[in-house]
């Protein structure tokens, strides 16, 4: 199975969560948690810190991440692992392929017109909400 990793990103108030607009297919135009693939005999934790480095400068001295939840796809051979964490002070984010934004974390994360995934970035935010204190402390 191919891996992949997308993290949600929290800004030090909770207030807003970092997302990419997609640059190209899939998803393109649509807001999106950062991430990206792990790498053949790479754990899922170092691929989530060396995707979130490479995607916006926020290294791991930045942010703690918590692994929330896993999405396997068995039909297509692919896993997407779920990484969430907020940062520990204001940086300067540098963009590597997708333009990065702050989003208020109260938004309806389900609108499939402006979020990727078919609604699975609402499902991860409710299950944020729902684990807020061990996975921001």
């Amino acid at each position: 199975m191919r891996g992949y990793n997308v993290i949600a990103v929290f800004s030090p108030d909770r207030q807003s969560m970092l997302m990419c607009r997609r640059a190209k297919e899939p998803y393109k135009g649509l807001y999106n948690f950062v991430g990206g693939k792990i790498e053949q005999g790479e754990d899922g934790l170092s691929a989530a810190y060396r995707e979130l480095y490479e995607e916006t400068g926020i290294g791991k001295t930045d942010i703690r991440l918590v692994h929330l939840m896993d999405f396997s796809y068995s039909l297509c051979g692919e896993y997407i692992e779920v990484y969430a964490g907020g940062l520990k002070r204001e940086i300067t984010l540098r963009e590597e392929k997708n333009p990065l934004l702050w989003i208020s974390a109260d938004k309806n994360f389900f609108d499939m017109s402006l979020f990727a995934g078919e609604g699975n970035i609402g499902h991860i935010m409710e299950h944020i909400k729902m684990h807020s204190s061990d996975i921001f402390g």
